[in-house]
């Protein structure tokens, strides 16, 4: 039994209609799978499922969610991107990343960008229907363990500049291409890659953007 969890369903059923869910993932056996195991609560309903991430606002402009359920990595645009978008077009819906990668950094950057929620997909169901019902309350659902990391890791060492040189790195370009990708001259480029490679104690750009996304700050 889970008297606190009863006690959110109860009082979610007692607000009368169910909670409409947005799903977003683009693996569709997860979605389906999803869908299917929250579609089977009495106060939550499925209004749209889609599987890239610049789908997202669209599809809840259609279907008016009152939670999202948005997977990280997807094409498009991550899951944390659409989140930020979400929470712009339609601030009445709240957010619940739910992600195979429980990374710390990468809860940091979905709080920020407005997440109310961050769990792992091996979360058992009932665990991520109670997340659905308490978010639509106005509460925040957070994977302990993943919490408890993430105070231990602290912030991001990058710079923002550094985060975005790094993030441009990872398509393997030339410095040219990535000083034009990012708007910087080449010099202020080699600086913030030699700056980020030092703080990430990578052995070149390549490996301190694999630091760097394992630790989920890009």
């Amino acid at each position: 039994m889970n008297p606190a969890g009863d006690a959110v369903s109860a009082a979610a059923g007692a607000a009368g209609a169910p909670i409409r869910l947005l799903i977003a993932d683009d693996q569709a056996l997860v979605r389906g799978a999803l869908s299917a195991l929250l579609g089977l609560e009495a106060d939550i309903e499925v209004v749209a499922e889609v599987g890239r991430g610049d789908e997202v606002v669209d599809a809840a402009a259609a279907s008016r969610p009152d939670v999202a359920m948005l997977d990280i990595e997807m094409p498009g645009i991550d899951g944390i991107e659409a989140a930020a978008a979400l929470r712009t077009a339609l601030p009445s819906c709240a957010v619940i990343i739910v992600t195979t990668f429980g990374r710390p950094g990468y809860l940091k950057r979905a709080m920020r960008a407005g997440a109310s929620g961050f769990v792992v997909k091996d979360t058992p169901a009932a665990q991520l229907a109670d997340a659905v019902r308490r978010v639509r309350q106005g509460l925040r659902v957070v994977d302990p363990t993943l919490a408890a990391e993430s105070l231990a890791q602290g912030d991001s060492p990058l710079t923002e500049r550094e985060t975005d040189v790094l993030e441009a790195a990872r398509t393997g370009g030339s410095i040219a291409d990535i000083a034009r990708m990012v708007h910087l001259s080449e010099g202020t480029v080699r600086n913030h890659l030699s700056s980020a490679i030092g703080k990430t104690a990578g052995r070149n750009r390549a490996d301190a953007a694999r630091i760097a996304e394992q630790n989920g700050w890009l």
